[in-house]
């Protein structure tokens, strides 16, 4: 059985990021506390509201549609979820790992990565 409790974030690929940023901040009270590239220089926008998190990812969003999202779980027993999915045959993107804090408020915590039926990413953390 696992123990997830709750969805930490979401993240969403956009076509303009500064454009969504403003989206959200002014129609939906959103919050930038974050920005930054990736290791592979994607530019990135993490926007709180309350205790969630929207990710705003700069992507190629096709016209007319949507582009690519993941999701992230909160777990109690990372280990122990890991385990059990890896057990139950989902596929495992990253193993599980540290990351580097983002602000000097955060700590480092640790993650995993999975991938869904059409190949979306699930984090685990």
């Amino acid at each position: 059985m696992v123990s997830f409790k709750r969805i930490h974030h979401v993240a969403i690929e956009v076509s303009d990021i500064k454009n969504s940023q403003s989206f959200y901040e002014n129609h939906f009270g959103l919050e930038t506390y974050f920005e930054h590239d990736t290791a592979s220089g994607i530019p990135v926008v993490c926007l709180r509201l309350g205790d969630t998190v929207l990710e705003l990812r700069a992507g190629d969003v096709p016209p007319g549609g949507y582009g690519g999202c993941y999701f992230c779980l909160e777990s109690d027993d990372l280990e122990g979820d890991v385990g059990s999915l890896k057990k139950a045959g989902v596929i495992i993107d990253q193993e599980i790992h540290e990351t580097t804090p983002r602000n000097y408020q955060e700590r480092r915590w640790k993650r995993a990565v999975f991938r869904g039926p059409d190949g979306e990413l699930i984090e685990i953390r």
